[in-house]
């Protein structure tokens, strides 16, 4: 995007509501709770034929150094020196407080220009706080209102002289692939937020020892050699019986709706607390879903016995996720450093399989083959047999297998057919759907015709 606005205020003044109706989706967590949102959000606005870049930011609040308020703050500020344009949120119905007064001082002293929005100015009760407004000596204030979407022309006709010409805007566009979509995912305080800063190679997510930092789903757009990938950053997800407060199964829903816009899911771990019951439950639940998935161990540093550690990871994951057979997994230290340029390669790979397309006659060879090695078992004294295969779909691999009674094929037969895949067709990891279907081969009807 040409332009990029970012958006500053106190808590609860609508900033995340705002953020909502600019890019017309409900993508940042709102709530009556001051400080729900910790992490900087962004996302792609429009306001008429005016295209921009957004960021939602946590509510500026004096806290003390080294809290995990300041370092909100201090992710708020970033994105201030990011942005091309602050909008400066106040209440109309509280009006303008010490602390608006105060960060309006701020903004005044600063570089990036600052455009002065009233929200919640609807009816009378807004009218004293627009009034009020005006003494923060930041322009003639904005009357809008997020939640209603009031006020959105006036908004537009501000916003619009920062914007680059419509032309400039173009050729500033990015060409070529849409962005790979990267959700990295895990229980709390495994390490997901630390990992994400290390690939980026900046302190772009708050990170820190108190559990459950990270609400909101955070999107951070990077670029890894020659391919733009949306870094997605999730809450933790505990077992379900332990998840009680509002914003907790908020954070959870908005996690899971990550996860089904994902292509390709990395699943954080804890080396030093291997694959728990939590861990192989939210794997199970990315296979479900069809998304593309990758292992990162996660502070491995801290591991002492390394091979013996690996053959547990490995036994475990055959017993336990029999579905995902040959899962990659790479073990790294978000911490230091160490592996994590590993990881990337692992999720293209993972990628490239998901994406998969095998042809039709080299499935119906392979088909036949394997008959011949293994046939299909005897039904009601009649040997079954499986006339045909094709693959329907990608991402994940799909595959119509068409029999003389698809009702009677054992379950451990299709199983061993989609563990032959996997090894003859090179699809480590990645779920596989493989279709039961009654019919004749529709090739050969053709060839009699």
């Amino acid at each position: 995007m040409a332009l990029t606005v970012a958006i500053i205020g106190r808590p609860n003044v609508g900033k995340s509501t705002l953020f909502n109706r600019l890019v017309g989706q409900r993508l940042a967590l709102v709530d009556d709770t001051p400080g729900v949102t910790r992490d900087r959000r962004e996302g792609e606005a429009s306001l008429g034929d005016l295209r921009f870049g957004v960021i939602d930011t946590a509510g500026l609040d004096e806290a003390e150094e080294g809290s995990l308020g300041a370092r909100m703050q201090a992710q708020t500020e970033r994105a201030l020196d990011e942005a091309d344009v602050a909008l400066f949120l106040v209440d109309a119905r509280s009006g303008v407080t010490p602390l608006d007064r105060h960060f309006a001082d701020l903004l005044r002293r600063g570089k990036t220009p600052v455009v002065l929005a009233v929200n919640k100015a609807e009816g009378r009760s807004g009218a004293a706080g627009l009034y009020e407004a005006f003494a923060l000596g930041l322009g003639e204030p904005i009357a809008i209102s997020a939640e209603h979407g009031d006020g959105m022309a006036d908004l537009y006709e501000a916003l619009a002289p920062f914007a680059a010409p419509p032309d400039a805007e173009a050729a500033l566009a990015a060409n070529g692939e849409k962005p790979l979509q990267l959700a990295v995912i895990g229980r709390p305080n495994v390490g997901k937020s630390t990992l994400i800063n290390r690939l980026l190679g900046e302190e772009r997510l708050l990170t820190g020892p108190e559990p459950g930092i990270t609400r909101d789903a955070i999107a951070t757009f990077w670029q890894w050699r020659d391919r733009t990938v949306s870094l997605i950053d999730t809450a933790g997800l505990r077992r379900r019986p332990k998840v009680e407060e509002k914003l907790e199964k908020l954070s959870v829903v908005d996690t899971l709706r990550a996860v089904r816009f994902a292509e390709v899911v990395v699943l954080v771990i804890d080396a030093t607390q291997l694959l728990e019951k939590q861990d192989l439950t939210i794997a199970r639940m990315v296979e479900e879903e069809g998304r593309a998935l990758v292992l990162a161990v996660n502070k491995w540093d801290l591991v002492e016995d390394k091979q013996a550690t690996l053959r547990r990871l490995r036994d475990r994951l055959e017993i336990s996720l029999p579905q995902l057979a040959g899962l990659r997994f790479v073990t790294l230290s978000a911490r230091t450093g160490a592996g994590v340029a590993k990881l990337m390669p692992a999720v293209m790979a993972t990628y490239d399989a998901w994406n998969r397309r095998i042809a039709t006659p080299k499935l119906n060879r392979w088909l036949s083959a394997i008959q011949q090695r293994h046939p299909p078992p005897l039904v009601a004294g009649r040997r079954l047999k499986l006339r045909y295969m094709t693959q329907a779909n990608i991402r994940p691999p799909t595959f119509a297998l068409f029999a003389s009674s698809p009702g009677a094929l054992p379950e451990s037969y299709r199983r061993y057919l989609v563990n032959l895949m996997r090894a003859d067709f090179d699809l480590p990891g990645v779920p596989i759907r493989v279709m039961l279907r009654k019919g004749e081969n529709p090739y050969a009807r053709a060839e009699e015709r």
